[in-house]
């Protein structure tokens, strides 16, 4: 209940206060306006940047992973001959 009482206090007191400074509010926000759009801008083209490397790293990653994905293949394909070598030998000892 305090809150709201306190919210309601505040809101009025800010309407009577722009009302009051109306002029004085307008420069603050004009002057404002520009300051915000700079660090808007500056946090746009730092994030632009970063997700830029991380794609030219990624890019970077996936042509090392190919060649580690037929080395892997190839490894597996081995073992499965392996495998499908052992089965044989082991149905023709059970027979």
């Amino acid at each position: 209940m305090k809150t709201l009482i306190g919210g309601a206090a505040a809101a009025v007191l800010g309407i009577i206060g722009m009302s009051i400074w109306w002029k004085p509010f307008l420069q603050l926000l004009a002057g404002s306006i520009p300051a915000v759009l700079l660090l808007g801008g500056g946090l746009a083209i730092y994030l632009g940047f970063d997700e830029l490397k991380d794609t030219w790293q990624g890019k970077k990653e996936e042509e090392a992973g190919q060649s580690s994905k037929e080395e892997g293949a190839e490894k597996y394909k081995k073992e499965v001959d392996d495998l499908k070598e052992e089965v044989q030998t082991l149905k023709e000892e059970g027979k």
